[in-house]
């Protein structure tokens, strides 16, 4: 076919019949000429990017060849960074439908079509948005609503006579209180302190399983008038607890500075929250145990204290140590120190022997009590302790070391604890035996 196309002229004349199928042939092999190289090309890049594959394959496996580690710990370091990737992807993942649930949760209410929504427009719409960056967490919203609670109330009234210079205060009656016990009721009772003045407190009696409980109990304090004006009067009420702390309910504050003391008052007032005071500090105490085995002979050593609480109005203290030998919630026997005048870091170093058999000392606990001595009215105890194989922290290391050690004195240094706390857990290891 391409001789014919490249004959002279004369020839393609002689040849006129035949020149209509040679020319319709003509397109069909131009095309042919045309598509080969296409399909050609095609085929070449195909080949090459074949060729960059298996490069680049090759190439790759000759680095994994370099690398010296076997197969198996390439393939087991491979799954590991496969399922670490799997795993961050997932917590992605995760994270973002955790995100899209609560943006649900913030916008129920807030899409649908009530009149009320479709009347507020925008400015609505804006509103909740600040709302919802503005507002509470849940958290704090049931601390709130716990702050919002209603305590109770108490009745109480007050009465000063001049002549005598004497300030009472009664303790009528509670109601409405919360409910601290399981069985959704209290045993309630009603603490009256003269702040600043604490060593002198008075406690009403303890009414059990009630929430409105009727007291009709007075209190006097001689003050001066001059100086009631600095004083503030607080009644506390309190849910006793026989074998823990007692919890305060809420308590009424009274500046005296603000109350007409020129007529009898009586009054209700709604209880508020209770400050939530930092434990105050009652001072410590060094004590010296020793346990002669073969005697059957204890020996308690009351050394010395140090920063005891102030209880005087002279910012001193009086004090002495009490010390208790019980057994099974009972006081076998009892001893005392002689007292120290003015001073909040007494020295003693007064010993007191006790005789106990060896089987008996798993059963007994000693208490160690620091009072205040005070020649008008009762001694304030200042703080507590006690010792023991049934006690816990330094008090049950202190007696440990003692039995590990007989024969030989073992002194220790202990925290005084308010005294109904630990009243508490003797009253609770009685109950247990």
């Amino acid at each position: 076919m391409k001789f014919n196309l490249f004959r002279r002229p004369q020839a393609m004349a002689a040849a006129e019949p035949t020149s209509a199928p040679t020319m319709t042939m003509a397109p069909t092999s131009a095309a042919m000429s045309t598509s080969a190289p296409e399909t050609s090309g095609s085929n070449n890049t195909e080949i090459s990017k074949n060729d960059m594959f298996e490069e680049i394959k090759s190439k790759f496996l000759n680095e994994i060849d370099k690398i010296p580690l076997p197969p198996w710990a390439l393939i087991a370091i491979a799954v590991v960074a496969a399922l670490l990737i799997l795993t961050c992807c997932f917590c992605i993942i995760k994270k973002c439908c955790c995100k899209k649930k609560k943006n649900k949760k913030g916008k129920k209410g807030k899409d649908g079509f009530n009149m009320k929504n479709m009347q507020g427009g925008e400015k609505h719409q804006d509103d909740d948005d600040d709302e919802g960056e503005t507002g509470l967490t849940e958290e704090e919203k049931e601390e709130e609503e716990k702050e919002q609670e209603k305590l109770g109330k108490l009745q109480y009234s007050i009465d000063y006579d001049f002549e005598n210079t004497k300030l009472t205060v009664g303790i009528l009656q509670a109601a409405d209180l919360m409910s601290m016990d399981s069985g959704g009721t209290s045993d309630p009772y009603v603490k009256v302190v003269l702040f600043p003045d604490k060593k002198k407190k008075f406690d009403t009696k303890v009414h059990k399983k009630t929430l409105n409980p009727v007291f009709n109990e007075t209190f006097v304090f001689k003050v001066p008038y001059e100086e009631l004006g600095g004083k503030t009067l607080v009644m506390s009420v309190y849910d006793y607890d026989r074998f823990s702390k007692h919890d305060v309910i809420g308590e009424v504050k009274l500046p005296m500075n603000t109350i007409d003391l020129g007529r009898p008052i009586e009054e209700w007032r709604d209880l508020e929250s209770a400050d939530q005071e930092e434990p105050e500090k009652l001072g410590d105490i060094c004590i010296s145990l020793r346990y002669v085995p073969t005697a059957g002979k204890l020996t308690v050593c009351i050394l010395e204290a140090k920063n005891l609480k102030k209880m005087d109005a002279c910012g001193l203290s009086d004090p002495y140590v009490k010390i208790q030998l019980l057994q099974g919630g009972k006081r076998l026997k009892k001893k005392k120190t002689t007292v120290k005048k003015n001073t909040l870091n007494p020295y003693y170093n007064e010993s007191f022997s006790f005789e106990i058999p060896l089987e008996q000392m798993q059963k007994i606990l000693v208490a160690v009590t620091v009072f205040d001595y005070d020649k008008i009215g009762k001694n304030d105890a200042i703080g507590k302790i006690f010792v023991g194989s049934k006690a816990t922290g330094l008090g049950l290391k202190h007696w440990s070391d003692m039995l590990a050690n007989p024969r030989r004195p073992i002194a220790q240094w202990h925290p005084l604890q308010p005294e109904e706390e630990i009243d508490g857990q003797l009253a609770a290891l009685a109950a247990k035996k």
